[in-house]
């Protein structure tokens, strides 16, 4: 084997298929990338954990066309250290040699032949855009739970219909919910997948902005989802579970709202929280004409800030993980951030709004429960 091809290029296809090279592999060749070249000018790089499969393709100068497998976390480390010309690899014996100007390294190759077979990328769903996907994969996965003894919950629950889809995560904490419109291939489609939050964060954030391909395939023996833009494929085998259904802990009518300047609440929060110990909260006091936001229990630290807000209703004292606050108001994206409260105890809604009093842009919500206050 044999190629030469642009060091950008070999370095985009490497980082995007070493994503699914696992950290501690099961067994030794999972560890790592497999390069294939063939005599019509195409390589290919693959790797695989038994979950999450991620493959691409680029264009090169092929002279010798064969497949090794080397490993993944080196290769990455020198495709991200070449200077920016163009590189040769090839094999020689057992040793793979990477070329680019004046520096070389030589890799170990790995049993190819042991290295399992990919699954297929299923038959095509339909389409979206990739600016899209990734910015509601964004809002959504910062609500998805990292806690592996409640694995259900670090998956997203991805709900189609027709035109329509739905994305869903909760860590019993927050609750986050974006939906969304897409290009399906069959007007009547209506299926539901839970998807791994990280898989499908790591999947929107390289999958760049133009249209992206979804594949998905339930219940027909291997259960999977697939994404593909610009020669780039990952697939990941669906979760298993029957999700919490919490879309009814939307509450259908907030009897008291409270309107703030989003970026102004995410800089005050900032602040105050900076005296918010370990797992403390930072309590927001709305009333007639302003919010006030404090921080900090002890002798040692407080601290407090007024922010002008808008109140329709009763003034009200809510507290939140000062963390998981800033998560919601950086998801929603929108000039200004509207509260739905029910009852103080009860969990806060999330929108966004364009001005106060103005209408809600309800594609994205977010779902908070309060911190109780101590009496």
């Amino acid at each position: 084997m044999k190629f030469t091809v642009e060091r950008d290029v070999l370095a985009d296809a490497v980082a995007w298929t070493s994503r699914a090279v696992p950290a501690r592999p099961p067994v030794p060749v999972l560890a790592g990338v497999r390069i294939t070249a063939d005599a019509e000018g195409t390589v290919g790089l693959a790797s695989f954990d038994y979950e999450v499969s991620a493959r691409g393709e680029f264009p090169a100068d092929v002279e010798d066309a064969g497949e090794v497998l080397v490993s993944g976390r080196l290769l990455r480390e020198i495709a991200n250290a070449l200077p920016h010309k163009p590189v040769q690899v090839s094999l020689e014996g057992t040793k793979v040699s990477v070329t680019c100007g004046a520096s070389r390294f030589t890799l170990a190759t790995m049993p190819v032949d042991q290295y399992p077979t990919l699954p297929e990328l299923p038959e095509q769903s339909g389409t979206i855009d990739g600016a899209t996907l990734q910015q509601a994969v964004a809002q959504v996965t910062s609500a998805a739970s990292r806690d592996e003894t409640l694995p259900i919950l670090t998956g997203v629950r991805v709900e189609i219909e027709g035109s329509h889809i739905s994305l869903l995560a909760t860590d019993r904490y927050r609750l986050a919910l974006r939906e969304l419109d897409w290009k399906p291939s069959k007007s009547d489609i209506s299926a539901v997948a839970l998807v791994r939050a990280k898989t499908l964060a790591d999947t929107a954030k390289a999958v760049g902005s133009g249209d992206v391909t979804v594949a998905l395939s339930s219940g027909q023996g291997m259960d999977l989802i697939g994404f593909e833009a610009g020669g780039l494929v990952t697939t990941s085998l669906l979760m298993d579970g029957d999700y919490p259904q919490v879309r009814r802990l939307f509450p259908d009518s907030s009897p008291i709202k409270a309107t703030v300047r989003t970026q102004d609440l995410i800089d005050a929060t900032r602040r105050v929280s900076l005296v918010a110990e370990r797992n403390s909260s930072v309590r927001l006091a709305f009333a007639e004409g302003e919010v006030t936001l404090d921080a900090g229990q002890s002798d040692d630290a407080q601290a407090s800030e007024a922010l002008t807000a808008e109140l329709d209703g009763d003034a009200i004292t809510v507290a939140f993980n000062p963390q998981y606050l800033l998560d919601g108001l950086n998801a929603l994206g929108t000039e200004y951030i509207q509260f739905g409260f029910t009852q103080e105890t009860k969990p806060v809604e999330f929108v966004g709004v364009k001005e106060p009093g103005g209408d809600v842009i309800s594609d994205f919500r977010y779902l908070l429960v309060p911190i109780r206050i101590a009496s």
